[in-house]
């Protein structure tokens, strides 16, 4: 799984960097078809946002994490994440 991870008005620092690897080493666990992810980590104002794809084999899946706490919207996005690649291994389980 290959991560790119960027900054928008935010310097993507060694510990960030190793706390997205780690979180996102979790879906792996969960599905091992992902090709890429796309990670792109913004301050706006009061908010810090996480916004991620997911490039899986024949599709894609995006979601965002918004809080206080860079930490916790990555931590929202992984969750939001995990439950969208367990619902996309289930339709492809069924056919």
């Amino acid at each position: 799984m290959n991560i790119n991870l960027s900054g928008h008005h935010v310097e993507v620092t060694n510990s960030l960097r190793e706390y997205v690897d780690s979180k996102f080493s979790k879906l792996e666990k969960h599905f091992d078809h992902i090709n890429n992810v796309h990670v792109i980590l913004t301050v706006e104002k009061l908010d810090q946002k996480a916004e991620a794809t997911v490039h899986i084999n024949g599709s894609e899946v995006f979601a965002s994490g918004i809080n206080t706490d860079m930490y916790a919207s990555i931590d929202t996005l992984v969750d939001r994440l995990d439950r969208q690649i367990l619902k996309y291994k289930g339709k492809i389980a069924h056919h």
